[in-house]
Formats: structure tokens, C-alpha cells, sequence
């Protein structure tokens, strides 16, 4: 299968290009392929002719898209339908990863698709475009993904909140931690395997929640690595009142994965996906 892949030095771009390294694949990090540029997406689609777009590029700056409106818009939502479009001409399947902040966060439980978004910062409206947009595509799939933690890409940089815990248990110091967001934390080598089962197994087009199972604060991911480590934890409590961030995040996104399950694709718990994690990056 011929597979394009944008984004691909991203940390969930770099799991893709690790899960489909077996396949025709033609990777593009966003020097190499913009894909805010119309002319530019529908060239490389033309050389490639792709079986499979798979777009993992994205404004993920939450706090400074309250300034930049545009360039969130231009890479989030019409980028996405620059791919989609590109998708539909190859007759190719197009896979496009959103995110939990397109809910408002006032759920007691974990939101399932049919749950109405209402974002609530600049950044999550853009990619509720985008998610809209991705239907210009005959066969497409939004996975939803949300707080992913994994293996760094070209780059070598471990980004991510989960990376900036566990450089910090590590070394001693202080593990400033949210006590009162309550989310998924999702392990990207899980999200690659089950784009690529998505795929295989030729799900009914739509939106889907693509996380590791269960709901959990960043306190207690924070607590959960440290006894992984063998570490002990300097947690400084958060709350969203507390922090001074310029958009405001959900309180409570944890997404289910339930749809995907029901279509055979069954995503681990986050507490084994942690482990799993940790034990590649220390083994």
C-alpha cells in the first residue's frame, strides 16, 4: 500500500511512520511538505498517487493560537481540506487525528462521539473545522487523540506533557502537576496500530475516539511513573484556577474508546500503555 504521511517528525507522525515502515511510504515532515499550500499537497499527491493519506501535521501551540487565529486555521482546518480533497481525487482513505478539546470539559464521564463538542479556545475550534472538513473525503476517519506520550521522533526531543514528567522524576526536581484535569493519556505506538487496523479492517467511515482506555488526573500518571521508575514524586498541585494559562483547557476530557472496540479494535488501558512506554525508553 502506497501511504503519505504528514507531520512525520512530529511525535505521533514518528509512531505512523515506524507502524507503516513495511509499506510504499513517502513520509513528509512540514519543511518538506506544506500542507497550508493547496498547489503543494495536490502535487505531491499527484507523484505518489497514495493508496492512504495519513495527516499528522497540526498547530498544537494551545496558548498562543489565542494570537495566531489564522495559522491555526490555515494548518488545522484548511489544510485538512487540502488533504481530503487530494484524498478524493487518488480515491485514496484518509485518516486525520483530532483532539479532546473540542468538548467543554463539564462531563462527569468519558465523552463518546455523539457527545456535541463545544470548544471552547481557539486552538479546539480550529480543529473542529478540521474535522468537519476531513468529510470532503469519500473514506475518511477523524480519530480523536488526546495528552500522547511516546517514543521522540528525528528530532530526538521527548515532547509532551508525559515527557516533561518523566524527565523531571528522573532528575530529582519538582513535578508541577494538574490534580483537577482528568484526561486519557494516550501511548502513540497504540494510535499507529490502530490507524493501521482501521485501515486493514475497512471501519464505516466518521469520527472515533482513538485513546488508551480509562480516565485518570495528571497527578496520578505522575504518581503511576514514579512507582514504575522506582522514583519518588516532588508533585507540586495544579488546578486550572491556579495556572495563568492564556486559553482555557476542558477540566474533564477523557474520551472512550468504545466505538473502536465495537468495530474489533480494543485499546489497552493507559496504566499497561505507560508501562509499556517506560520500559522501551529505559530498557
Amino acid at each position: 500500500m502506497r501511504v503519505l504521511v504528514t507531520g512525520a517528525q512530529g511525535l505521533l507522525g514518528a509512531a505512523i511512520v515506524r507502524e507503516f515502515a513495511d509499506s510504499d511510504l513517502h513520509a513528509f515532515g512540514h519543511t518538506e511538505l506544506d500542507v497550508t499550500s493547496e498547489s503543494a499537497v495536490s502535487d505531491a499527491c499527484a507523484r505518489i498517487r497514495p493508496e492512504a493519506v495519513i495527516n499528522c501535521a497540526a498547530y498544537n501551540d494551545v496558548d498562543r493560537a489565542e494570537q495566531e487565529a489564522d495559522a491555526a486555521l490555515k494548518t488545522n482546518a484548511f489544510g485538512v481540506l487540502a488533504l481530503a480533497r487530494a484524498a478524493r481525487d487518488h480515491d485514496a482513505v484518509f485518516v486525520h487525528y483530532s483532539t479532546d478539546f473540542v468538548f467543554d470539559g463539564e462531563s462527569d464521564r468519558p465523552y463518546v462521539e455523539d457527545d456535541v463538542p463545544n470548544p471552547r479556545n481557539v486552538y479546539a475550534v480550529s480543529k473542529l473545522v478540521g474535522e468537519w472538513f476531513a468529510s470532503e473525503a469519500p473514506r475518511f476517519y477523524v480519530l480523536r487523540v488526546e495528552s500522547l506520550f511516546g517514543e521522540p521522533g528525528p528530532s530526538g526531543v521527548r515532547r509532551g506533557s508525559l515527557g516533561a514528567i518523566v524527565d523531571r522524576i528522573v532528575t530529582g526536581v519538582d513535578v508541577p502537576v494538574f490534580v483537577d484535569r482528568t484526561v486519557s493519556p494516550t501511548y502513540t505506538a497504540d494510535v499507529a496500530r490502530a490507524t493501521r487496523a482501521v485501515i486493514a479492517r475497512g471501519l464505516s467511515s466518521g469520527v472515533y475516539h482513538c485513546v488508551n482506555a480509562g480516565a485518570t488526573s495528571w497527578h496520578d500518571v505522575a504518581t503511576e511513573t514514579a512507582r514504575l521508575l522506582g522514583r519518588s514524586l516532588r508533585a507540586i498541585p495544579l488546578t486550572l484556577a491556579t495556572a495563568n494559562l492564556v486559553a482555557p483547557r476542558p477540566r474533564y476530557s477523557a474520551l472512550s474508546p468504545a466505538r473502536l472496540a465495537a468495530g474489533g479494535i480494543v485499546m489497552p488501558g493507559w496504566q499497561d500503555a505507560l508501562g509499556r512506554y517506560l520500559s522501551v525508553l529505559y530498557r
